[in-house]
């Protein structure tokens, strides 16, 4: 695991479990929403996302969590990873989350509600064409990533 990619729907904790297993794997963390939007929440031309994930999927080790919907290129990192997590939790517990964190745009609303229905099954496509050799990893519930999270750590010597 050395290329990791984090994807699922918003407030699903794509940050969060990056944070951690970055933490627990010491390879860089890369948090896509950060580099994607620009000043007053307007989105990067797509051309010009694609040229900067192309540049941060060529380094050798990266963990990139984001999900950017209908905005993203998705591809461009999925070529690169060698390992894609994908959060694919309950509508109500990340629209529960959502709330708990901040406003969000309507934009927000409209594709956590389609997530499912509409872009989920884009990406599961986009997993299958450009990232066929990858190791795929699916979470439904947040119980699960903790399980992987604590199969990832190393016990500590006595």
């Amino acid at each position: 695991m050395q290329r990791v990619v984090i994807l699922g729907r918003g407030a699903s904790g794509k940050s969060t479990l990056a944070k951690r297993l970055g933490e627990i794997t010491n390879l860089p963390v890369i948090e896509l929403d950060k580099l994607f939007w620009q000043p007053g929440l307007l989105p990067t031309p797509r051309d010009s996302w694609s040229v900067v994930q192309d540049r941060l999927a060529g380094r050798d080790q990266w963990i990139m969590d984001g999900d950017l919907g209908p905005y993203d290129a998705v591809e461009v990192r999925l070529h690169r990873a060698d390992t894609v997590i994908l959060l694919d939790f309950s509508l109500v517990r990340c629209a529960l989350q959502a709330i708990k964190r901040s406003r969000e745009r309507a934009d927000f609303w409209r594709w956590l509600l389609a997530y499912r229905r509409k872009y989920l099954p884009l990406l599961l496509q986009a997993i299958a064409q450009h990232a066929s050799t990858a190791d795929v990893l699916t979470f439904r519930d947040p119980s699960d990533a903790e399980r992987f999270l604590n199969t990832m750590r190393v016990p500590n010597p006595i």
